[in-house]
């Protein structure tokens, strides 16, 4: 992921291309593993893709259907302040605050920070568990009342 990299959003061709194929390989997401032919003339493929690889390009053209657009971010990229303010959709103040505060983890690389993807989504991932946590905490008392919210 590069700080110059754009971002384009898929064109309604694009998206009714991922929707036609979404359709049409989504009832092979259970499959361990997946076989791609293309009969191209002067350029056969034939290779089999991990059910894991699978799966991401599922998610992959499901966003594009949505008209999403995706970056790809390995877990061992460094990202900059404003690229790892991006991801968590917060402001780079905001992603400052918590890097200050040891909310996470990361490096200077001189007098810049950095912020490893690992330790990016590890955060994310925390905040989802008690976020959901909090939300049950809520719920369970109106269920064990049968208020009906």
């Amino acid at each position: 992921m590069t700080a110059a990299a754009e971002i384009h959003l898929p064109r309604e061709e694009e998206r009714e291309r991922a929707r036609e194929a979404l359709r049409e390989l989504a009832p092979l997401r259970s499959r361990r593993v997946v076989h791609v032919r293309s009969d191209e003339p002067g350029h056969p493929v034939d290779i089999v893709l991990p059910a894991r690889v699978f799966d991401a390009v599922l998610e992959l053209l499901r966003h594009t259907a949505e008209g999403n657009a995706v970056t790809l971010v390995p877990v061992h990229a460094e990202l900059t302040t404003q690229q790892a303010a991006d991801l968590l959709n917060v402001s780079r103040p905001h992603l400052v605050r918590l890097l200050e505060t040891g909310a996470i983890p990361f490096p200077r690389a001189g007098r810049h920070r950095r912020v490893r993807a690992e330790d990016l989504f590890a955060y994310r991932d925390r905040r989802r568990a008690e976020s959901d946590r909090a939300f049950q905490e809520l719920a369970d008392p109106s269920q064990d009342h049968d208020l009906g919210y």
